[in-house]
């Protein structure tokens, strides 16, 4: 059965924004991904100058990539093909004005957006972001290039879909929203414009972008400010009164859309869109409902219910088996993000996971609110730790396969001293992004938990007295600890010894693949 795609681009109106809300301007800014930047941090060199958007000293993105052809060009700003000079890989350079960036709500807006992107970034179906640059005149954002453009123009290029292939795309967008909704984020704009095919075969993977209007989701908040696109919105942001919840119902009207080539509640006008979203008055039954599957109609009742608290979640909506009839939801290991962190922190030393410790218990809250939300997920009965159960149910929640034997390296690796659960801390630890690394304060307060009379050597007394506190502290762990990082063998480690160590072996997955 083929389903026409008969609605255009052209009736997509985006929502007015009201005074609690970002203004027209900013939700035009172009798609963007970002690196890690702290706002607490301050610099050990004060004329070193800093950029006020990212709080860092300036870049030479010259130095860093090539900026080759234009690929788009915004109100913000221009995209354009850029390579890395030091591998030749290929990415998407978005450069954006910082003259454009005038109000503190802006430069807010795209700090959150920093910390949200590499927050989620590592998880299937969310574009990579490689990185975040500031120079005096522009920001540039670096991300996963993605050459099949947006899915929006897949959609009504290829006209129609049979309910396996548009199942088969679902399957990921409602992955994205499980995802983020797990890692304690709402993404609060989800639209086929915001979705990237990775490249331009029939069946390429999709990715979801822009994450400008997205937030982390705080407990027991009530969320008021109407944004969003016309068409997607839910119900309850009419009506000022909102959660996680409408991220499914967007999702949902992307859903009604591949199967009848129509958005379920339509208008001439922003006003009558939202009316006849209000009324919440769904079509099952004009042509072409009645070819379509029962399963198919039962899962969008199921997503577009008016009232939030009766709506399907996304981990639901994966398990309905219109997303698992062939089975592949079931069947296809996963390698989260936070898997992938998990396992590269098993394999670091001792030295290594200490120093993470601290780094972790100095970081700002704003840059570890994503992570508390999901440690919150896994803590299921509230106790204040992630037991062994515990986080086996939370890797099946975000789609990896482990045996018990692996699930168990993971806890005791990350479980530093060594109590039987994973505590808040140790969670932070071992989880947060890598690029954390990348900031020399973080590391230099890091070296300084080691270093006790602050030469700037960390010696072998040093070194064990700290490792004690956490049981490490025999013979056999310092030795190891510093044939590997004393590589100048004076039998000490300065601070290059100790940054190369922390820098090593930290690329994820992902970009080793690529």
């Amino acid at each position: 059965m083929g389903i026409c795609f008969s609605w255009s681009k052209s009736h997509e109106i985006p929502i007015s924004s009201s005074s609690d809300s970002p203004p027209p301007s900013y939700q035009q800014l172009p798609k963007r991904t970002h690196e890690p930047w702290n706002p607490t941090a301050s610099s050990s060199s004060s004329h070193v100058q800093r950029g006020p958007i990212l709080q860092r000293p300036y870049d030479d993105i010259k130095s860093i990539y090539k900026l080759q052809k234009e690929l788009g060009r915004g109100q913000f700003g221009v995209t354009y093909l850029c390579e890395e000079r030091a591998t030749g890989r290929k990415y998407a350079c978005k450069s954006i004005a910082r003259g454009k960036l005038v109000t503190d709500k802006d430069i807010r807006d795209v700090r959150r957006e920093v910390n949200i992107l590499q927050h989620l970034t590592g998880q299937p179906n969310i574009v990579e972001f490689k990185g975040a640059y500031e120079d005096k005149q522009n920001l540039y954002l670096v991300m996963e290039l993605c050459s099949g453009g947006e899915l929006f123009d897949r959609i009504t290029a290829k006209g129609s879909y049979s309910e396996r292939e548009a199942a088969r795309i679902f399957r990921q967008i409602v992955n994205v929203v499980h995802v983020c909704h797990f890692m304690g984020v709402m993404h609060r704009d989800l639209k086929p414009e915001n979705f990237l095919l990775v490249n331009r075969d029939e069946d390429s993977p999709i990715k979801a972008t822009d994450f400008g209007l997205s937030v982390f989701i705080e407990q027991g908040r009530v969320y008021r400010d109407v944004v969003g696109s016309a068409y997607y919105v839910a119900p309850e942001v009419l009506r000022r009164n909102y959660g996680k919840e409408i991220d499914v119902w967007s999702v949902g009207v992307i859903l009604y859309i591949l199967l009848s080539g129509v958005p379920p509640f339509w208008g001439e006008t922003e006003k009558t869109i939202f009316e006849a979203i209000l009324e919440g008055k769904l079509d099952l039954q004009s042509s072409p409902w009645p070819s379509i599957s029962a399963s198919a109609k039962d899962l969008v009742a199921k997503m577009l219910k008016i009232d939030p608290k009766k709506r399907i979640t996304a981990a639901e909506a994966l398990e309905h088996p219109w997303l698992k009839e062939d089975g592949e939801i079931s069947d296809k290991p996963i390698d989260s993000a936070v898997l992938t962190r998990m396992k590269q922190f098993r394999a670091m030393n001792k030295m290594k996971k200490l120093a993470l410790k601290v780094i972790a218990e100095n970081l700002a809250e704003e840059e570890i609110h994503g992570l508390r939300q999901m440690f919150n997920n896994m803590d299921t009965d509230g106790s204040g730790t992630i037991t062994l159960e515990e986080l086996k149910t939370g890797l099946t929640r975000l789609g990896s396969k482990l045996s018990e034997s692996e699930i168990q390296q993971l806890m005791e690796a990350a479980d530093v001293d060594h109590n039987g659960a994973i505590d808040y801390i140790e969670f932070i630890t071992a989880t947060m992004h890598r690029h954390r690394l990348e900031r020399d304060e973080n590391l230099r307060k890091a070296f300084r938990f080691f270093d006790n009379d602050e030469s700037g050597f960390i010696t072998r007394e040093e070194l064990r007295q700290a490792m004690t506190q956490y049981g490490m502290g025999d013979e056999a762990t310092i030795d190891e600890i510093l044939d590997d990082v004393d590589t100048d063998k004076d039998g000490r480690i300065n601070y290059e010894e100790f940054v190369a160590m922390m820098r090593k072996g930290t690329v994820d997955n992902e970009e080793k693949r690529r």
